[in-house]
């Protein structure tokens, strides 16, 4: 299954036994799966659900907590600007909608549409707040993989919907923003401790630790990844650096001749024969042995007599030996 389908299986398996917590999950599936509807100038309630056993779980629960007897129906879709395909379940209350309207906050006392989410719910306890996040995922939530486009969404009715949403979510310690995405209000967490902290609080507990594995797993392999890479890009700048110094050797040994004492010529030599060795290794291979620093003024000390004497001599110095593109 996708992640979407994962979490929202865990979380339709959840029957919080408070009441509050109840009215609170099942006020936010009907307010992000459709809300409020004119049916024969009748105020209706209508939500459109994704699978048949949420459909019949939000009827249930609309019995059960309300004592109205809501239809239930099949709607055929094939896409386009609802993103639909295959179907959708309705769940439908049109005798008594105005009352179940009024009595879950959909409806304010002058019969107006809370465009938000009713002030009693997003004030209400931890539960309840948990009760609204996780009823607003079930209605209109999606999770992608972990990744850099990691994120969890929620659709919004309104933007007032969003921002109480996201008022919530922050009383749980959920780091959520509401964003506006091709005109649809949304409610967006991105970062990936946010994600998983989302799920958890909401009671997807087995998602949110699948989907914490799974992203630590892919940050490991991130992270391998950019270690061989810096250690590929090391690797070749050393051996440039190599190329380039052996040639000014070569090259100041050349401009020198018979002039170089003997001790910078054997350092330079040194040099050339072990054209990977670092310096360290180079003076274990004199003889006697050297210190690595004593190694690099040695060479140094050639390089500078070899320069000074191509430019009294008016010829190109050492930096001249070194292969295009390998320049400091």
């Amino acid at each position: 299954m996708s992640p979407t389908a994962d979490v929202k299986t865990e979380l339709a398996a959840i029957r919080d036994p408070r009441p509050t917590a109840r009215v609170a999950e099942l006020t936010a599936i009907l307010r992000f799966s459709g809300g409020l509807h004119s049916i024969a100038g009748r105020v209706a309630v209508e939500a459109e659900l994704e699978t048949d056993p949420l459909a019949r779980r939000v009827a249930r629960d609309i019995m059960e907590l309300y004592g109205v007897r809501p239809e239930l129906h099949r709607v055929q879709a094939s896409g386009g600007a609802s993103g639909r395909v295959g179907g959708h379940y309705a769940v439908r209350v049109i005798d008594g909608g105005e009352t179940l309207a009024r009595q879950t906050g959909l409806l304010d006392a002058r019969r107006r549409p809370v465009r938000g989410l009713p002030n009693k719910l997003t004030t209400g306890a931890r539960h309840d707040l948990a009760a609204v996040w996780r009823g607003a995922f079930l209605a209109a939530g999606a999770l992608s993989d972990p990744g850099r486009s990691a994120a969890l969404e929620i659709s919004c009715p309104s933007g007032e919907a969003a921002m109480a949403l996201v008022g919530a979510g922050h009383r749980l310690g959920i780091a959520a923003k509401a964003r506006e995405v091709r005109g649809v209000p949304r409610v967006v967490v991105r970062d990936g401790e946010a994600i998983r902290v989302a799920l958890a609080e909401m009671g997807a507990t087995r998602t949110a630790q699948a989907w914490e594995e799974q992203r630590q797993r892919r940050e490991v392999r991130a992270g391998v990844n950019r270690l061989v890479n810096f250690d590929d890009a090391n690797l070749r700048r050393s051996a440039q650096a190599a190329v380039a110094a052996c040639a000014r050797v070569e090259r100041a040994l050349e401009i020198l001749g018979d002039e170089v004492p003997e001790h910078l010529r054997e350092a330079g030599e040194l040099r050339l024969a072990h054209r990977d060795a670092s310096l360290d290794e180079l003076g274990h291979h004199a003889d006697p042995p050297l210190t690595k620093d004593a190694v690099a003024g040695r060479i140094r000390r050639l390089l500078a007599m070899a320069d000074k004497k191509a430019t009294q001599d008016g010829i190109p110095g050492t930096d001249a030996a070194v292969p295009e593109g390998l320049e400091d």
